[in-house]
Parts: structure tokens; C-alpha cells; sequence
């Protein structure tokens, strides 16, 4: 099939990249000119396991091309998939611009019937405005014989992971009324809706809404485990030892329910809050997603607050090391990560930091420029020499099992604050190394050095 992409974003980019490697011909068309070049020459904008070898492959056997050129573009596909980004705006909605810029420019150059698709994470009710758009654009031009649909097509791509979860969806959603644009959805997707059905067809509200509700159900399991995780720490519980237990119940499982620094990146901060603001706007009160971002908002802060009370605020002076600075690993995406709050934090009390991450070192350049305050190290080793302390933000493998006798001499103090809970308190204890991690009250000095013998585990 011919396939149109508006936007060469994280989405658009993942989503033509998989379309083209099972057959289809896609053209990704975008207004920056220098991404667009970029893409041409070979140059991913994005870390994404797997996206690089396919956009290459695919470009190179010439079923996917990018132009910034739109009336060639929408001449091209019977599909138009719009896929363009939806920042939140002062309030924190959805600015819509992008997206109806793009219907416009459809209803501007469809010379046939179209098919436009909405990719985008929207709120419910813009698929009528883009018809809207393209109907009036078509009016405009006194072309309203062309006849066009509108339906939605949600993507639920988690990042680092994301090529994978298109190449073999769990579901396929797609809002249509129309049995005609519904045969050529199932077409486009029939590729990856082989071993069984995954397509679930709805109307186009319930459509634009299951994104949303997916991404504020999984954003509110992350805050209420954070919320207990604050709670076992005050009182005397191991939250590991606790999500293991309310994990096997298979009513709740295991995804989603690790303690930590709470969530950033594009989708998570932004869709609960433009859902809080859809839900002001039919004068709904929407309690428990507005609880959900303020215990979000305020765990960004906790490992900071870990910090300041073991130096006593004496932090000025102080050097951190840090490892990560994505907002999750197998990325190099620092939207709202929460590595950024805590930096900041360091930072306004007079610290530096000595930070390493292994994509989003170019990122975090591009966002903080070049400060004394701030050095970025080429090993997780280096950005430990001389530290006082070790804070983890990202949960990278590489970070799982490094020396912990190595660790100990690099650091002025022998303290590790973890905000991902990577290594167990009896391991650290016996390298002489002070812990403190989210949701546990013991602390390194609780355990006694190995061959001690006073406690009974520590030989089994």
C-alpha cells in the first residue's frame, strides 16, 4: 500500500520504519529541513534499539523516503497518517496546531479519495475537528466532490522498546464507523495480525480515549507504588519485598509496579494532564489523575531530599556523581526525567555533578550548554573519582553489577543513593558502602561486614 506520514518524530519515524519493512511504501514528509536531509544522509535523530538498521535498509531499497515537499507527499498515499507532536500548552491541554496544519495541508493538495488516519495521542473529539479542517480547506478550493474519511489509529509504543511493540503489537486499536476504511486498515496492518486477531475496532471517541486511559492506568500504578514506597520506608517495610508479594497476584502482576524517582518522558506527564484538563472542560473532577501527577511531581524530589538530610544541607561545595540521565533506560530521552529535577536541585544548593549516562550524554549538552557545574564523563568510573556520592537515576544493565570495591575508593564518601533500588543492602553492606534507596528503611549500616557471623543469613 501506499502510506503517507506526517511527522518524523519518535512515532512517525518507528511507526514508517516497521510499515516499509513488511512492504508497504512510505513517504514521511516533515517541515524541518535539516532532519529531513539528515534522515536522507543516513543519520537517525533518535536512539532506538533497532530503528537505525531498519530506516537504513528500508531507505536504501527505497520503500521509505523522507521530503519536506507535502503536495508530493499526499499525492502518494491512499493513507494519510498524521503524526505529528502535541505539546502541552500553558494550561497543560494538548496544542492541537501541528495536527490541524497538517489536515489542512491535505484538504489543500488531495487530488483522491483519502483515508486520514490520527497517529497523534489526542484528545477525544479532534478527529471531527480534522474532518472539520479538511472539509472546509476542501470548500475553499471547490473541491468538495473529493471524498475523504477520518478515523484514529493510537500507537502504544513504550520507548527502548518500540520497534519491537510494531513489529509485534499486542493490539491493533482503530476508530472507524466506515466498513470500507476499516477493510483498508486491516489491510495495512494485516502483516503483523497473523498468529491472531489483535485489531479492535470502535468508535472514534472510544478510540481517542483508550490512549489516554492506557497511558494514566499504567502512570497511576507507577505513583500508587511510589506512594507505598514512601509509606514502608516510615514504616519499617521493604518495598522490594512488598512488590514481590502483591506481584504474583495475577490481578495486578508485575509490570509497572517498580518504586523509583516517578515517571517523565513525552507520553506519561503529558496525556495525564491534558486528561485532567479534558475532564475540566466537561466539568468533571478528575481526583485520583490529579493525585497521580502531584505524588509524580513530588517524587522527583525524594532522592534529592535524601541527599540534603545525610549532609546536614551542607551541600555547597559537594560533588555528586551521577549515573543516568534518561528518563528510562535503552533511550536518550530526558523530557521531565526525573534526573533533571534532581540535578537542578544540586545544583540551586551550590553542588556539581559529575554525571554518565550511555545515550543521553548529547542530550543533556543540548539542554544545559556547558556549566562549571556540570561535567559529563565518558565511563561510569570516571564520573565517580572524587565524588562525595553516588546518586542513580536510570536503571541502565550497565549499572547492575559494577565494583563495589572500585566504587568504594573512587568515592570521597562510601554512600550510593539509588532511586531504582538496582543492588540488595546485605551485597553493599559487605563492602563497607552506606545505602539508601526508595521505599526500604534498611541502610548498609544495619549489616555487618562479611564473617562477622551475628546474623545467621549472611553464612547461608
Amino acid at each position: 500500500m501506499n502510506l503517507t506520514v506526517f511527522g518524523i518524530g519518535y512515532v512517525g519515524l518507528v511507526q514508517a520504519a516497521v510499515l516499509a519493512e513488511v512492504g508497504h511504501e512510505v513517504v514521511c514528509v516533515d517541515i524541518d529541513e535539516a532532519k529531513v536531509e539528515r534522515l536522507n544522509q543516513g543519520f537517525i535523530p533518535i536512539f532506538e534499539p533497532g530503528l537505525e538498521a531498519l530506516v537504513k535498509e528500508n531507505h536504501a531499497a527505497g520503500r521509505i523516503r523522507f521530503t519536506t515537499d507535502a503536495a508530493a507527499a499526499v499525492k502518494h498515499g491512499q493513507i494519510q497518517m498524521i503524526a505529528v507532536g502535541t505539546p502541552p500548552g500553558e494550561d497543560g491541554s494538548a496544542d492541537l496546531k501541528y495536527v490541524l496544519a497538517v489536515a489542512e495541508a491535505i484538504g489543500r493538495e488531495m487530488d483522491a479519495p483519502k483515508i486520514v488516519v490520527g497517529k497523534s495521542t489526542v484528545p477525544v473529539g479532534t478527529c471531527e475537528k480534522i474532518k472539520e479542517r479538511v472539509a472546509q480547506t476542501l470548500k475553499a478550493r471547490g473541491r468538495e466532490d473529493l471524498t475523504f474519511d477520518v478515523a484514529s489509529n493510537p500507537e502504544f509504543l513504550k520507548e527502548g522498546s518500540a520497534v519491537a511493540d510494531c513489529m509485534k503489537p499486542d493490539r491493533i486499536i482503530v476508530g472507524t464507523s466506515s466498513e470500507a476504511t476499516e477493510a483498508v486498515m486491516r489491510e495495512l496492518y494485516a502483516p503483523f495480525n497473523r498468529n491472531h486477531e489483535k485489531m479492535i475496532v470502535m468508535d472514534v471517541r472510544s478510540a481517542e480515549f483508550t490512549k489516554y486511559a492506557a497511558n494514566c492506568m499504567l502512570a497511576t500504578k507507577i505513583s500508587f507504588m511510589n506512594e507505598m514506597a514512601n509509606l514502608a520506608e516510615q514504616l519499617g517495610a521493604d518495598i522490594e519485598e512488598v512488590r514481590k508479594g502483591i506481584g504474583s497476584d495475577p490481578r495486578i502482576g508485575y509490570h509497572f509496579i517498580y518504586p523509583g524517582l516517578g515517571y517523565g518522558g513525552s507520553c506519561f506527564p503529558k496525556d495525564v494532564r491534558a486528561l485532567i484538563k479534558t475532564a475540566e472542560g466537561v466539568k468533571f473532577d478528575a481526583k485520583l489523575l490529579r493525585a497521580v501527577e502531584e505524588r509524580n511531581n513530588a517524587q522527583k524530589s525524594v532522592l534529592f531530599d535524601k541527599v540534603n538530610r545525610y549532609f546536614q544541607g551542607a551541600l555547597k561545595g559537594k560533588t555528586f556523581a551521577l549515573w543516568g540521565l534518561a528518563f528510562k533506560p535503552n533511550t536518550d530521552d530526558m523530557r521531565e526525567a526525573p534526573s533533571r529535577t534532581l540535578m537542578e536541585a544540586l545544583w540551586a544548593a551550590g553542588a556539581k555533578v559529575q554525571a554518565y549516562d550511555p545515550e543521553a550524554m548529547q542530550e543533556c549538552q543540548a539542554i544545559y550548554g556547558q556549566r562549571e557545574d556540570l561535567l559529563l564523563c565518558g565511563t561510569k568510573e570516571a564520573a565517580l573519582r572524587g565524588a562525595d556520592a553516588l546518586l542513580i537515576c536510570t536503571e541502565w544493565k550497565s549499572f547492575r553489577a559494577p565494583s563495589f570495591d572500585a566504587l568504594k575508593d573512587a568515592l570521597s564518601t562510601p554512600v550510593i543513593f539509588d532511586g531504582r533500588n538496582l543492588y540488595d543492602p546485605r551485597v553493599i553492606a559487605r563492602y563497607g558502602i552506606e545505602y539508601h534507596s526508595i521505599g526500604r528503611t534498611v541502610s548498609a549500616a544495619t549489616f555487618p561486614p562479611y564473617g562477622s557471623g551475628e546474623r545467621q543469613w549472611d553464612r547461608q
